[in-house]
């Protein structure tokens, strides 16, 4: 198991490389500069810029000098919108705040999902399981870009219970992390239903029912843990894209996190930004899945790392 976890970090650094000339050879080609207005700057104050920043520089230089302040200093560089701020004080200042809502969006998907996911296949075809799938569709159809307000309406203004927006409390946490975690709950919901449906017509599950074991054991202790293999696939992408920002839901609820910087710093030709946010999530999506990928050796005895 050692060696296989070395392999597979050592692995990331040219996955990282990989994706970082993409990236930055992408951000490069689209028309347009970081420097460009409404209304247009004189062509010597540009020139300046430029020349401050580097974007003077032939291509391949500007990306050997970023990638060489990234590995050596950990500087992901300026924000070209911010003289006064470095891409490093953006994630310093809104990583943790996405993050945060993140992690609680997918506890909540997992808490529900899960359940009622199992629910529906040890009850196949009868009313739970109809309201659970019902609940399912509902999450997967009504994006958060609709479940958000519908909340702010229900709960903060009509109701009064919870706070419109904003973030720092448990209170303000509430709304956002279910118009988050709804729509991954539900396909957590159906998959783990689907999976669950597979694992308890198999022939290991009948002997041990014959065993004389109950059926709550035979469940959490031989049909769960297999049936959660298809689920734990799906959690790697799916804690990436969380904590690393989502843009709909921190705009409804003037959330502080990283969502908008994915979006902005496309359209305001940010380079350091693009390249800052888009590794951040690469290195998030490596990690969770080799995460996953260690936990199937705890769910399934018979799968072995070498």
């Amino acid at each position: 198991m050692f060696r296989y976890v070395v392999r597979r970090l050592l692995w990331m650094v040219p996955v990282l490389l990989f994706i970082s000339i993409i990236t930055f050879s992408l951000a490069h080609a689209v028309p347009g500069g970081p420097f460009d207005r409404e209304k247009a700057l004189p062509p010597e104050i540009i020139a300046n810029l430029n020349k401050y920043y580097g974007l003077d520089q032939p291509v391949w230089k500007q990306y050997i000098d970023y990638m060489g302040r990234i590995i050596f200093h950990l500087d992901f560089g300026p924000v070209y919108s911010s003289r006064s701020r470095r891409v490093n004080d953006i994630f310093a200042d809104h990583l943790p705040v996405s993050a945060q809502l993140g992690v609680l969006a997918l506890l909540l998907a997992l808490g529900i999902g899960v359940p009622l996911g199992i629910l529906s296949a040890l009850k196949q075809n009868t009313m739970w399981d109809y309201l659970g799938m019902a609940v399912a569709i509902f999450g997967i159809s009504v994006p958060g870009v609709v479940l958000g307000p519908l909340l702010i309406v229900i709960f903060a203004l009509t109701l009064g219970w919870l706070p419109v927006a904003g973030w720092g409390t448990p209170a303000k946490m509430i709304l956002p992390s279910i118009a988050l975690g709804m729509r991954e709950s539900a396909i957590i919901a159906r998959l783990t239903r689907a999976s669950m449906l597979q694992v308890i017509r198999e022939d290991y599950i009948r002997t041990a029912r014959a065993k004389g074991l109950s059926e709550r054991v035979v469940m959490i202790r031989h049909a769960l843990k297999n049936a959660f293999i298809p689920v734990a696939t799906i959690l790697g992408p799916m804690f990436a894209i969380l904590v690393t920002g989502t843009f709909i839901v921190e705009q409804i609820f003037a959330i502080p996190g990283m969502g908008k910087y994915f979006i902005t710093s496309i359209t305001n030709r940010d380079y350091p930004v693009v390249m800052g946010t888009i590794l951040l999530y690469a290195v998030f999506l490596v990690i969770a899945n080799l995460a996953v990928d260690i936990t199937y050796a705890f769910l399934d005895p018979r799968i072995r790392y070498t």
